[in-house]
């Protein structure tokens, strides 16, 4: 989703070249994942990933859901975190980094990501920045709670706000090294049989946005969505949009420095789950 939706050609190739390199140097065997041509791709050539850089806009958004109608139909898709965990723990994957997950959005509409109960489902470990920013954040955690998905705050005891590290939701669980993770993830699927963990990877505070105006932006953007009637998967790339205008791309800039930072949290928690 990062590359496809979530950030501009020719900035999103460039950040999957790095987020590779990135697991890379922790150690570990970067594999990004995307549906090309009706195929589950589990790792992409220099040529597709290109492909699937440029031509993201034009890619669908497939969720654990609808997977097996892009594959059946041969389309091409973009992954988003339910769909990706499916198909990496599939392939034998038990780690792998994303943005921010889906969650449930602001309002009353009642609209939940299908993140949320495929990783109750699967035993898969995502690090990420919280969910994004543009969702309703203590609902996002309460639910995954309740589905039993267990969230760990990795360095910090709140729940992170993507763009910013704090979001006032306090976590019942922190960790502050790799080892001790990968323990807990060890115990919770070796020895329990359970499902997903949310490891939250606050964005380093070098690069976090400043909170009130990101929350300006954010409720500027979800106002012009509802006069335009947009909902559904077309609501979170418009935000992002918006987002990036509002913030003469800092943004975008966020996103990269938190996507990077993600991805070496996961890059160092698959090397040592493979210890």
């Amino acid at each position: 989703m990062t590359i496809a939706h979530g950030l501009p050609w020719p900035d999103n190739l460039a950040i999957a070249r790095e987020l590779e390199a990135t697991v890379r140097a922790a150690g570990a065997v970067p594999a990004t994942i995307a549906v090309v041509d009706g195929r589950a791709q589990i790792g992409l050539s220099e040529e597709m990933l290109e492909r699937v850089a440029r031509d993201g806009a034009r890619f669908a958004k497939a969720s654990a859901t609808d997977l097996a109608i892009h594959i059946a139909r041969g389309s091409c898709a973009a992954t988003t975190a339910s769909a990706t965990a499916v198909l990496a723990a599939r392939a034998g994957i038990r780690v792998f980094a994303t943005g921010g997950i889906g969650g449930v959005h602001r309002g009353d509409a009642g609209d939940v990501s299908h993140d949320l109960v495929a990783l109750a489902r699967t035993p898969i470990a995502v690090v990420s920045a919280g969910a994004k920013a543009i969702l309703d954040l203590p609902r996002t955690v309460e639910v995954l709670e309740s589905l039993g998905v267990l969230v760990i705050g990795y360095r910090t005891g709140e729940f992170p706000a993507f763009y910013t590290g704090t979001s006032g939701v306090a976590l019942d669980h922190r960790v502050d090294t790799v080892a001790e993770l990968a323990a807990i993830a060890r115990a919770r699927w070796d020895d329990l049989e359970a499902g997903g963990i949310v490891v939250c990877n606050p964005i380093p505070e070098a690069a976090a946005l400043d909170a009130t105006s990101i929350d300006i932006a954010i409720a500027t953007a979800l106002a012009e969505a509802t006069a335009a009637r947009i909902t559904g998967k077309r609501l979170t790339p418009f935000l992002l949009a918006r987002l990036a205008q509002a913030t003469g791309g800092a943004s975008i800039r966020a996103n990269r420095a938190l996507a990077v930072h993600n991805a070496q949290v996961a890059g160092e928690l698959a090397v040592a789950l493979g210890g």
